[in-house]
């Protein structure tokens, strides 16, 4: 158990606590508890599926391993995926 208001000693949680205030829930008005609850059902599945993280190496921890082509690592047309209305955009290359 931690200490009440003792945000250092759990910085993993408080990382996240920030980037789901700061990515997604600022940017809504939240009209009740269910609208709140898709809002962070949608941001969730983002940061587990396609959000990319520093600290494995820039990939997603449950999105598929990511697409390197030695030949040619730019070919192919840039894809844009919007979650949350467009508040959060997801750029990739289509596989070929």
């Amino acid at each position: 158990l931690l200490p009440p208001r003792s945000p250092n000693l759990n910085a993993f949680a408080e990382r996240l606590i920030q980037s789901i205030k700061r990515e997604c829930l600022d940017r809504f008005v939240i009209l009740g508890l269910c609208h709140l609850d898709h809002l962070l059902a949608e941001y969730t599945d983002y940061h587990n599926r396609q959000r990319p993280h520093s600290s494995i190496g820039f990939r997603a921890p449950t999105g598929p391993p990511p697409v390197v082509h030695a030949s040619a690592p730019h070919a192919g047309r840039v894809r844009c995926q919007e979650r949350l209305g467009g508040v959060i955009r997801h750029y990739y290359r289509k596989a070929a």
